[in-house]
């Protein structure tokens, strides 16, 4: 637990330090000393919402609501709580119709879970429970901090370069005698290379082998791998049907690779999460070890 815990620090402070990279080097190219100057006020803004309010933003983009103890998604999540050591989180619900789930926090104390009313619908108690095991996974090897900042910074990276962007395109258009600035050029290419960048980014910082991790682990807390074996193979295919209304950076939070309505990756290279059959052959053939259905 400690040694994840430090690894997940050290590797949120690297992802923090390149990313303010990147956003200081697009403003040196684009404006100068001024953009220099816009770019670092910029990182400095976005490192501090990213440590402390990406859970919010993460949970703001799917349009999440927290629901009570009268929620059937609040109780199983409690039932699950109660064979950890795990504080109990809050629980959200998007009204999002694909099926997908996420969790999100700086750490185990702060930590929220959220699940689509897409997957509320789509699976039974059992799998729901198969799915929020594998979150609550998450919390306890603590790979929900790296996880959110992670998806967070992609996403402003994304709005940084557009920005830039826009503003060479601007300077291009007032020139009307040069033939177009230089800057604008340099905003096309950095756009056309920042998206594929900012995906690499979350695949390196989201590590396949998590996910495979938080299957076992949701199985044992669950105790019966079948529950989020099944769950899986429905969200797999659901999700491939039914758009997700959020930027591609969020995917890595989610369960399963969705279907993106703002694009999707480049045939899977920047895919986050491992393919369906290898975490199917993780999970079946375990042994189920005190299982509880929840009906």
């Amino acid at each position: 637990m400690g040694g994840n815990k430090i690894l997940n620090n050290l590797k949120t402070t690297l992802l923090l330090a390149a990313m303010s990279g990147l956003i200081l080097t697009i403003g040196v190219a684009m404006g100068g000393r001024a953009g220099l100057t816009i770019a670092l006020i910029i990182a400095v803004v976005m490192n501090f919402s990213a440590y402390f309010f990406s859970a919010k933003i993460a949970l703001m983009s799917m349009g999440a609501q927290e629901v009570g103890p009268e929620h059937p998604l609040h109780r199983i999540v409690a039932d699950l709580v109660a064979r950890t050591n795990l504080p109990m989180p809050k629980v959200y619900v998007s009204p999002q119709p694909a099926p997908n789930a996420f969790a999100t926090g700086r750490n185990p104390k702060n930590a929220a879970v959220c699940a689509t009313e897409g997957l509320m619908r789509m699976l039974n108690r059992n799998e729901i429970a198969g799915v929020m095991a594998h979150e609550l996974a998450h919390v306890k090897h603590r790979d929900i901090l790296i996880s959110t900042i992670a998806a967070t910074l992609a996403t402003v990276i994304s709005y940084v370069a557009q920005m830039f962007m826009w503003t060479g395109g601007a300077t291009a258009s007032d020139d009307e005698e040069g033939g177009g600035s230089p800057f604008g050029m340099i905003g096309a290419i950095l756009m056309m290379i920042l998206a594929p960048i900012g995906a690499m980014l979350i695949q390196m910082a989201i590590s396949r082998q998590r996910e495979y991790a938080a299957d076992t682990e949701g199985a044992a807390i669950c105790g019966d791998p079948m529950y989020l074996a099944t769950a899986l193979e429905k969200i797999h295919v659901g999700a491939s049907q039914v758009p997700l209304d959020t930027p591609p950076a969020m995917n890595a939070l989610m369960i399963a690779e969705p279907l993106n309505a703002f694009g999707g990756g480049m045939g899977g290279l920047f895919q986050t999460h491992p393919p369906l059959e290898k975490r199917l052959q993780n999970l079946i053939g375990r042994e189920t070890t005190g299982a509880v259905r929840f009906v």
